[in-house]
């Protein structure tokens, strides 16, 4: 059985218990940031989380679903800004639930309707949260996900 062709994109998915989650945004935008924030913050709330990919991912679509997964030559490594990519715990594939795509603050809505895209001709759910905003990020994710705090 051949593999389905994957597209290359830029972006960091991480896994929050079953659920993958995709964040983009341009270079310098804070993806490996809230990436690492969510992966720190979910364990505590007693749920798992792991990297599956930083900066470059192959995205396909597997039976309607999009597939996610890191190339082998970063497998297993996130950038961090200034030292260089490091290793972390990974997962080497999820199912994309979300997508997180980092704006400008001002171009965020305050109130988001339910919106969809597609990507590798998969619908995926999205919302847009501002750049570089951690602390303004994680709680709108948690909500989105219906996750602790959230239920």
């Amino acid at each position: 059985m051949s593999k389905p062709s994957a597209e290359n994109i830029h972006a960091t998915v991480i896994l929050i218990g079953d659920r993958g989650i995709l964040v983009t945004g341009p270079s310098g935008s804070g993806k490996t940031t809230l990436a690492l924030a969510l992966i720190d913050h979910c364990p505590r709330h007693g749920l798992f989380s792991r990297l599956v990919g930083d900066d470059q991912l192959f995205v396909s679509n597997h039976a309607g679903r999009l597939l996610c997964r890191a190339p082998d030559t970063i497998a297993g490594l996130t950038e961090v800004r200034g030292f260089g990519p490091r290793p972390v715990l990974f997962e080497p594939a999820c199912v994309i639930d979300l997508w997180i795509r980092l704006v400008p603050g001002d171009k965020m809505a305050r109130f988001q309707e339910t919106v969809s895209e597609a990507i590798a001709g998969c619908p995926v759910p999205r919302i847009d949260l501002a750049e570089r905003n951690v602390s303004a990020a994680l709680p709108a994710v948690m909500a989105r996900l219906s996750i602790v705090p959230f239920l």
